[in-house]
């Protein structure tokens, strides 16, 4: 006896699945990792549950900001622990608010320099706000950045080397009237719509504040000045061996060790400085992703390396109207 198979319908308008218990925010976060669309930017070195956590974490605080759970991955990243939106998904979420009456980011030039601006009102309350963050803002927070090529780290042979000469594929460099905007725009929408936003700041100032954490002295200059540590007395040498009868030889430096999560890290992080398709695609094959996932025993992240360039070609047809 045949079981029942229903007939498949079309037309019906596709919903997201949206979670309403933990249970279910959990299941559905176990599912993003285990297909690998978790981005590298959200859960870094963690594996299995602790991933998990990290995408449920990413879902529920989208949640309380109107965002549908997918919405919030492609959203949300995590700097130094701490959740931040980018600069799109910040003014997606006030939009999504229905409180406001109209919301307009720019850069402009007087006088031979840049001003991003941001200017909205509230629908609910009537009130406005323009902020701007000019050229001379990112010089004295130096975030302004005009050189062309740069001394960075880079994967060759297996291994990371410092490299000269190399573009510069900063955001401050590549994108500076949007950057300029977007900033304007993490001041002015914080200000007006904070109920909205919930404390929630945008990825480029987050990460600046972490940048300046790392670089704090944490102990005061007067203190290690007014009280100089002596210095300790040298250790007498340790009698040699019986054994010893000549030096070893000197062992060669060990190749540094392929690190998974800086991995995935450098590839988003590069291609959130492409600008078209083209860049995209010149990017990718520089990492040659897959080659050195597979080489180095990660063959099962190379998906979530092919979801990280396909997450940044969406967020370029979006910028670009596509």
């Amino acid at each position: 006896m045949n079981a029942h198979i229903p007939a498949l319908t079309g037309g019906g308008q596709v919903m997201a699945i949206v979670p309403q218990t933990f249970e279910e925010t959990f299941r559905m976060a176990r599912t993003v990792v285990a297909s690998g669309l978790a981005p590298a930017a959200l859960i870094g070195k963690l594996t299995g549950d602790d991933a998990a956590s990290a995408v449920a974490v990413a879902i529920m605080s989208g949640a309380e900001l109107g965002l549908k759970p997918m919405v919030s991955l492609r959203s949300f990243t995590v700097i130094n622990g701490k959740p931040a939106l980018y600069g799109d998904g910040l003014i997606n979420v006030v939009r999504m608010s229905g409180k406001v009456a109209y919301l307009r980011t720019g850069c402009e030039e007087r006088n031979g320099k840049l001003a991003g601006f941001c200017e909205a009102k509230r629908l609910d309350t009537g009130e406005e706000k323009r902020v701007e963050f000019s050229q001379d803002d990112a010089i004295r927070a130096r975030l302004w950045d005009e050189r062309p090529t740069v001394r960075k780290q880079v994967w060759e042979n297996k291994e990371r080397v410092w490299k000269d000469g190399l573009p510069n594929d900063a955001p401050w460099y590549r994108f500076p009237q949007r950057m300029l905007a977007w900033r304007a725009a993490g001041y002015c929408l914080r200000e007006l719509f904070g109920d909205v936003l919930g404390g929630i700041r945008d990825e480029f100032e987050v990460r600046e504040i972490a940048e300046a954490e790392e670089m704090r002295d944490i102990t005061p200059p007067a203190a290690a000045e007014s009280k100089p540590t002596p210095p300790k007395p040298p250790k007498p040498p340790a009698p040699p061996s019986a054994k010893t009868i000549e030096a070893e030889p000197e062992k060669p430096a060990e190749a540094s060790e392929f690190n998974l999560g800086d991995f995935l890290d450098e590839i988003e992080t590069a291609l959130a400085g492409a600008k078209d398709e083209a860049d995209v695609e010149e990017i990718w094959n520089d990492f040659d992703a897959p080659a050195v996932l597979e080489t180095e025993g990660h063959e099962d992240m190379i998906e979530a390396a092919f979801a990280i360039k396909t997450r940044r070609l969406a967020q370029l047809s979006t910028l670009n109207g596509g």
